[in-house]
């Protein structure tokens, strides 16, 4: 499994459920039985990722201005 799933249980919790069910047959999971269900999981993480990326880096650039601004306010009176 995906060690990065431990905080994703509530975004992806329908294709963790999926893969988790998938895999108590064991031979599907080792004859590729699971590969749809990997896959559709694997989707699910990359689109939380690049969702979250944009998110820290907007957050990034707010914080980045204020901290500009705040400069400008401190060098105004030099």
């Amino acid at each position: 499994m995906h060690p990065q799933l431990s905080d994703k249980r509530f975004v992806c919790r329908e294709f963790i459920q999926a893969l988790d069910v998938c895999h108590t047959s064991n031979w599907k999971r080792l004859t590729g039985g699971c590969n749809q269900e990997k896959a559709a999981l694997n989707n699910c993480l990359r689109k939380e990722s690049i969702q979250r990326s944009n998110r820290n880096r907007a957050e990034a650039k707010e914080r980045r201005l204020k901290t500009e601004q705040a400069w400008r306010e401190l060098h105004e009176d030099d």
